[in-house]
């Protein structure tokens, strides 16, 4: 079920990049990404009220906490550069260059999750980078 999920993801992701580089046009990257997190919030407190998980977060752990809200500041960060970016060049090229988070992830999740690294996982990762270069350094079409 996880590659289900996975795909969704991607599309919805594929979506957000489309629909905010619309967005961008006549805004400043930090207005556009302003606006969408408090429609996060939204969405997002809104899915945890509608499963009925609300009670669960007074139970979460102080280690949590740090956790989630580092992440949360990272997201933010992450999500400010990339509408600068998305400002600055084109949906397919921004997008793409993003993508080499992939390999980043990779060596995070080896390094600190311990996860085991295989020839696949690094030359699937050498392949990815390698086209997420490729297609940011495109010539854009005339």
């Amino acid at each position: 079920m996880w590659i289900v999920f996975s795909l969704l993801a991607a599309l919805a992701a594929a979506s957000v990049i489309t629909l905010s580089k619309l967005g961008i046009r006549d805004v400043e990257p930090s207005v556009a990404f302003a606006v969408e997190s408090v429609l996060i919030i939204v969405v997002a407190w809104g899915v945890v009220a509608w499963q009925g998980h609300l009670p669960t977060v007074a139970h979460l752990e102080g280690r949590t906490w740090v956790f989630l809200v580092a992440a949360g500041v990272l997201t933010g960060v992450s999500s400010l550069l990339s509408f600068q970016a998305l400002k600055l060049g084109q949906a397919s090229q921004t997008s793409s260059f993003d993508k080499i988070s992939l390999v980043f992830s990779i060596v995070l999740a080896v390094v600190f999750l311990k996860e085991k690294l295989t020839w696949q996982l690094v030359l699937g990762a050498a392949l990815m980078a390698g086209g997420a270069v490729l297609i940011a350094f495109s010539k854009p079409a005339a």
